[in-house]
Formats: structure tokens, C-alpha cells, sequence
């Protein structure tokens, strides 16, 4: 009962989307802490810097339309997504989401979309690299607020189907 306690009242003193995301957390039976940080973690550069850790450590939460239905690809902020790997592993047409779509897909904006949290479950694709890493970083519903989560719960989290999702040189 403490420790529910505790993570209540933590909860409460958060903005409401981050609040969204540490119940998701909690469902989960992760008790991750979202942590707050004045400067923006909006990017993964700027996450990042912020948070004193690799670029690589930082999950990028990208939405994309697949076909009509909303994907979620989770890629490590040193690599940039391969549109048509996603393409093939969805067996369908993919398109970058706009902001309003991100929004009603997934109730965060641009900059806060977190790994779980959504109104309505996501098909999510994890970017094979991140499992490299003992420790991510994930937006947690604001572009200042963040947690850290294993690759396992990440994988765990999100049920996401693990992929080579990274864009090769040329």
C-alpha cells in the first residue's frame, strides 16, 4: 500500500499527459520515475544533452500511417528511420503521420509521444538497435518530461515487434 501511495502522490504532482503515461507505467508494473528537466527533450539531441546520456540511448517515437491505420516506430535518436523496412515489415503503405494525426492517434503532441499510454493500442515496431543499450530514455507524454526503461520492458511494455528499422548509410 506504501509503495502505491507514494507512486500516487508523485503521479498527481505531474502535468496531466505525464500522468497518462505513469499510469501506463504502473499497469504495466514498471515503476519507472518520470523525471522533469527545465530545458527541452523535444529532440533527441536535445534529450540527450539534457539527461547527460547518449544520443543512441534516447527513443524516438515516430508515427507513421500504415496503409489507414496508425504504427508506432520506436528508433534510437542516432539513427534515422528506413521508410521502406517499416514498409515491409507492415505489408503496407507508410506515410509520416501529421501533427494532428499524431495527436488523436496516440492523445500526446509532437515532442512527448511516449512508448505507451494511448487511447487505443498501436501496432509498435522497435528499432533493433536500442536492445544494445542497458538503459533508454523515453519522452513521457511532454518535451520535458522523461523516464528510463530497459530494453526488455520496453519490449515487454509496448509488445512492439523487434526490427532492423535503421536507414543504412548510403
Amino acid at each position: 500500500m506504501a509503495d502505491y501511495n507514494g507512486w500516487f502522490l508523485r503521479m498527481t504532482q505531474l502535468p496531466p499527459a505525464s500522468r497518462r503515461v505513469s499510469a501506463a507505467l504502473h499497469h504495466a508494473g514498471l515503476s519507472a520515475e518520470i523525471r522533469e528537466f527545465d530545458a527541452s527533450t523535444r529532440t533527441a539531441q536535445d534529450a540527450a544533452s539534457a539527461i547527460g546520456t547518449t544520443v543512441g540511448q534516447i527513443v524516438k517515437s515516430l508515427v507513421f500511417l500504415a496503409g489507414d491505420r496508425p504504427v508506432l516506430a520506436l528508433v534510437s535518436g542516432s539513427n534515422q528511420l528506413d521508410t521502406p523496412k517499416l514498409q515491409a515489415i507492415t505489408g503496407r503503405a507508410v506515410n509520416k503521420a501529421d501533427a494532428t494525426l499524431v495527436r488523436e492517434a496516440t492523445g500526446y503532441a509532437i515532442g512527448g509521444v511516449p512508448p505507451a499510454g494511448f487511447p487505443s493500442p498501436i501496432d509498435t515496431y522497435i528499432d533493433q538497435d536500442l536492445l544494445q543499450h542497458e538503459e533508454l530514455w523515453a519522452a513521457a507524454g511532454t518535451p520535458h518530461h522523461v523516464f528510463r526503461i530497459t530494453p526488455p520492458d520496453l519490449v515487454r511494455l509496448t509488445a512492439g515487434t523487434v526490427a532492423n528499422l535503421r536507414r543504412d548509410p548510403p
